[in-house]
């Protein structure tokens, strides 16, 4: 009842219950890790800045003001801009569409925390840290340096596919406050159902994410010799069955 007096509805209402949901578990999963420590960076910054067009101050500045401090908060703002056509059609009632995009992104969100915890989980006893007990049943991963068991088994990055897949089911909420009910999702006039222009977040997303991954990968490579033997049987975002069985690693447990 509150949310119609406040000038929300029950779509509208559903999707900020749900990007809260997501939010907090960013927020946690970036705390815990140390994302609002002074100094703090990410990892890939330095690696990055060392290429050869981003060298000279100049063009690492440049970069910084394009890319890092305006292009990622307009990418923000576009993948929330499904928000926005649901807010003009509010009032119009849940579909059977709506409830497809809440239970998408209750998973996805599910799918990406635990895949977070898997990692953090690792990480944590792999160095050791207070009160992270080693898992034998990690320990040839312990030997590797990088995780390959749990959702890790059918994706190198569950949790890139995830927030990808997040976003997606998001814009759905969209096309949802499009979509009169009546007419057929998948007919002759499906480009009018689903194609809309509040969809071009989780489009810049999902390309954000294709030139992201590799460059991420090649740092962990660098590190990890035995990851391109990983990159050989193991799906890079979307899970599937491992390609083969991954080698046991070169060296002993230590």
């Amino acid at each position: 009842m509150y949310a119609y007096a406040s000038g929300f509805d029950a779509r509208t209402s559903t999707m900020a219950a749900l990007t809260w949901a997501w939010g907090i578990r960013l927020t946690y999963n970036f705390a815990r890790k140390g994302g609002y420590s002074k100094g703090e960076q990410d990892y890939r910054w330095p690696v990055l800045r060392q290429h050869p067009l981003l060298k000279h101050p100049v063009a690492w500045q440049a970069f910084n003001l394009g890319f890092i401090a305006s292009y990622q908060h307009l990418l923000l703002l576009l993948i929330a801009w499904p928000s926005s056509a649901v807010f003009a059609a509010k009032g119009s009632g849940l579909n059977a569409l709506d409830y497809v995009a809440f239970a998408s992104f209750t998973f996805f969100v599910i799918f990406e925390s635990t895949a977070d915890q898997q990692q953090w989980t690792f990480q944590q006893s792999k160095h050791r840290a207070p009160g992270h007990v080693r898992v034998d049943a990690l320990r040839d991963d312990y030997t590797r340096g990088f995780l390959t068991k749990g959702l890790f088994k059918y994706s190198r990055h569950p949790n890139f596919f995830a927030e990808q897949c997040v976003w997606v089911s998001y814009y759905l909420f969209a096309v949802a406050a499009n979509w009169d009910g009546r007419s057929e999702l998948f007919g002759t006039g499906w480009k009018d159902t689903w194609v809309h222009a509040q969809g071009i977040g989780a489009v810049l997303l999902i390309a954000l994410f294709q030139g992201s991954t590799p460059f991420t990968e090649s740092i962990t490579a660098g590190k990890y010799p035995e990851y391109r033997e990983y990159r050989k049987t193991t799906s890079a975002l979307v899970p599937l069955p491992p390609f083969g069985k991954l080698r046991a690693p070169a060296k002993k447990a230590r």
